[in-house]
């Protein structure tokens, strides 16, 4: 897959209403809604810092302020320097809002509601697990997790690459 290929991907998944652009509601929504299905309440303090790292990163994304990201804007914005500096904040908040036991980990069970949860089919789940889990220790890293989606959307590759395309 190209870069603009998994772009493309990404921005889909983050268009919830399928409407070719991303507002900022639809963005936001994104904490609140992964707290409320991975069980956690308005008042963690999990979900206040992951709101506010979304805040961040649609203030950079939305590059002429107008409160609606179109693909355009998001390719342009999107890359390893953007990923680095404020998307690697935003979705190490909702990996932290899934670990349950705060051990810094996933399991196979937290990897894949938090997969859902972010718009992810569950049908590659498993094998988007697998090719994360390279010891076979059955969890996750939050480092292996995040460097695997910043390979994607700057490289349009990734260790789970084969699940990401096989399930649609």
């Amino acid at each position: 897959m190209d870069v603009m290929a998994a772009r493309d991907r990404v921005f889909r998944t983050l268009d919830a209403d399928n409407d070719g652009v991303i507002t900022r509601d639809e963005y936001l929504t994104r904490p609140d809604r992964a707290a409320a299905r991975l069980g956690r309440g308005v008042n963690d303090p999990l979900v206040a810092v992951a709101r506010s790292r979304h805040e961040r990163v649609y203030d950079s994304m939305d590059a002429d302020g107008d409160g609606r990201v179109t693909f355009q804007e998001y390719a342009a914005w999107a890359g390893a320097h953007t990923f680095d500096d404020v998307c690697r904040q935003a979705l190490g908040s909702l990996f932290d809002l899934a670990d349950t036991d705060g051990d810094g980990m996933l399991d196979r069970e937290e990897f894949t509601r938090l997969r859902e949860v972010l718009g992810n089919s569950a049908g590659n789940a498993g094998e988007a697990f697998d090719a994360l889990d390279a010891d076979g220790d059955g969890r996750v890293d939050r480092d292996e997790y995040l460097s695997a989606i910043r390979a994607f959307v700057s490289e349009g590759t990734s260790p789970m690459y084969d699940a990401l395309v096989a399930v649609r």
